[in-house]
């Protein structure tokens, strides 16, 4: 096995003490606090101005708000997790701009996510023990794995989910062991009754988290919907039985994917996947919460960076390519192809099943432009009409992708 140099962040759940939650919980307030300021004074500055607010502006300006009696409540947390709420804010901006994103938004109390970035000035992490500015004794992290031999974190996130769960994320230089190049290739197709139909004829079951758990959510949030706006304590445990809910759903599914992916990456050196445009399938009111269950944006973001860590290559072909419609025996195209045929004859005589014959075609697309190295990856559309695409992930030199014609 060979190894590769990555940025890896592993992902553990901790116990703070009673000080310890209530300096972070301080600390999350404060970073909204500065995120949404900076994000105030920049837009006014453009809108009346016409004026470009920097990072610099914004930290010389969290300097003054510091001094006001207003806002010294701020001295009271660690500044690092102040200054890396700024430069997420540039980075927001710096999407902006570059069409990749829409304008930001104000963060919520209720609704945003409640975290806080310390870079390596704001915390020590020696013999396996991690300690925060501002904080006297270290975390209680329960290591469920351990960090790679001899890293050390460079920069460390807390967070806490809807569910009340706290969470300490450690960004470290990694070496996955890459497993040894293999001759197979596989296409897939991914669907709703089967999550994924393998090009050799496998069907992977959707296990449909959501549909399975649907009823418990529901209930939770009829309890939640009957407390009133000011019924403080009984509200907040009603909220918290929702987020559970959705953390019970969310986790169970990411695991899933998880050792799928992993799985087809290492029994693959080529996968060929159809890129396709999530956003808009969601719009079908009929589909919507399957397409969703299924999560195949996250499955494919899986795929991206572990065929990179793996030395795999992937494929996308182009959304049009006619994969459900063609013969993967004759070539033949059929006219039309309705969602409820599952199974058809070709003129050939060629009986397929619907999934089944699109991943051949699928592969048979990505395996032919790998070949002849023509065409190019197709992009991720975004918000802002133009296409982004995660080059870090997959290189564009390995990542060809089957540009085909509209059918």
């Amino acid at each position: 096995m060979t190894t590769c140099h990555v940025k890896r962040a592993f992902k553990y759940r901790f116990y703070p003490t009673d000080a310890q939650a209530a300096e972070l919980s301080r600390t999350f307030g404060c970073v909204r606090k500065v995120y949404n300021m900076a994000l105030q004074a920049r837009t006014e500055a453009w809108t009346l101005r016409r004026e470009r607010v920097d990072y610099n502006a914004t930290s010389s300006m969290l300097t003054g708000w510091k001094k006001t009696e207003e806002l010294a409540y701020l001295n009271e947390v660690s500044s690092v997790p102040l200054q890396q709420a700024l430069r997420h804010l540039q980075g927001a901006f710096g999407n902006f701009w570059a069409r990749r994103a829409k304008y930001p938004t104000f963060k919520s109390r209720k609704k945003s996510r409640r975290s806080a970035e310390y870079t390596s000035s704001a915390f020590r992490y020696r013999d396996g023990r991690l300690t925060l500015a501002k904080m006297d004794r270290p975390l209680d992290i329960v290591w469920s794995r351990p960090l790679p031999e001899g890293a050390s974190p460079s920069t460390v996130t807390v967070s806490q989910d809807a569910a009340g769960r706290w969470f300490v994320s450690m960004l470290c230089d990694d070496r996955p062991a890459v497993p040894g190049a293999v001759n197979a290739a596989v296409g897939i197709d991914v669907g709703i009754t089967s999550l994924v139909t393998l090009s050799t004829g496998e069907k992977i079951t959707n296990p449909r988290h959501e549909r399975k758990d649907r009823e418990r959510l529901a209930r939770a949030q009829r309890a939640l919907s009957r407390k009133a706006e000011g019924d403080g304590s009984n509200r907040a445990k009603a909220r918290l039985k929702v987020g559970r809910a959705h953390a019970r759903i969310a986790d169970r599914r990411r695991d899933f994917l998880h050792k799928l992916t992993t799985r087809l990456v290492r029994e693959n050196q080529t996968i060929v996947i159809e890129d396709l445009t999530v956003r808009n399938m969601l719009k079908n009111r009929k589909l919507s919460r399957a397409i969703a269950d299924a999560s195949w944006s996250e499955l494919r973001s899986m795929l991206e960076y572990k065929a990179d860590w793996y030395g795999r290559e992937l494929v996308v072909v182009d959304r049009w390519f006619p994969s459900s419609k063609l013969c993967s025996t004759c070539g033949t195209l059929q006219s039309r192809m309705p969602l409820n045929v599952r199974e058809w004859t070709c003129g050939c005589g060629a009986t397929h099943d619907r999934d089944v014959n699109a991943a051949k075609n699928i592969m048979a697309a990505g395996l032919a432009v790998a070949a002849c190295g023509d065409g190019v990856r197709p992009q991720r559309s975004t918000p802002g009409g133009q296409s982004s695409v995660k080059q870090e992930v997959v290189p564009p030199p390995r990542s060809r992708a089957a540009a085909q014609p509209r059918g």
